[in-house]
């Protein structure tokens, strides 16, 4: 009797759900509202997680199969200076601010991000300049530790996708198309279903 390899199987079974999606944000809430500061939050467990691209625009989001995603990149332009948008999706204290440290690729980086409001739950968002030299650590072909103080560290696997993106929001200085794909043979999200009515 053959055995199969491990990996085989956990392709498969990445295979049978679609990957983190901005639809699982829309349709499930990341925490409820607190009064006053919050406890901090575990570690999420990113075994068998992915980067995906998302359904529109140059946005990558990072999380397992079939679950909410835990972290996103994004290159925004309004036609001036690119930037890299990132987000780090665990509740946050409204107005808080922080700073979100990625260590990896050989690189350290200390990245402002705050509290945003969006709906009635508040989430970490930030942005920086596409060319700033502290998102190198993003542009290698190791794992990335992502930590908010409060919101756990997120361990970013392996993947050429973010980049990728990084590389081109520095060098186009607009927003990527459809017509631009980040990676060919990049797993392609699934097409989101319809929203719950509620």
């Amino acid at each position: 009797m053959r055995r199969v390899s491990p990996l085989v199987l956990l392709a498969i079974l990445a295979a049978c759900k679609p990957p983190a999606s901005d639809d699982y944000v829309e349709r499930t809430r990341i925490d409820t509202p607190v009064e006053g500061p919050a406890e901090p939050i575990d570690s999420p467990d990113t075994e068998g997680a992915i980067w995906a691209p998302a359904a529109e625009g140059a946005r990558l989001l990072y999380g397992k199969p079939g679950e909410r995603p835990l972290f996103a990149v994004e290159c925004l332009s309004d036609g001036s200076e690119p930037m890299l948008g990132y987000t780090r999706f665990a509740r946050a204290d409204a107005d808080a601010q922080a700073v979100l440290a990625l260590i990896g690729n050989g690189h350290v980086a200390r990245l402002k991000i705050d509290a945003v409001q969006i709906g009635d739950v508040w989430r970490w968002e930030g942005a920086i300049a596409a060319a700033d030299q502290r998102l190198d650590v993003l542009t290698g072909n190791r794992e990335v530790e992502a930590t908010v103080p409060g919101a756990g560290s997120v361990i970013l696997n392996p993947s050429a996708l973010p980049g990728e993106l990084v590389e081109r929001c520095r060098t186009l200085g607009e927003p990527l198309g459809d017509d631009a794909p980040l990676s060919e043979g990049a797993p392609t999200p699934a097409p989101s279903p319809p929203a719950d009515p509620a």
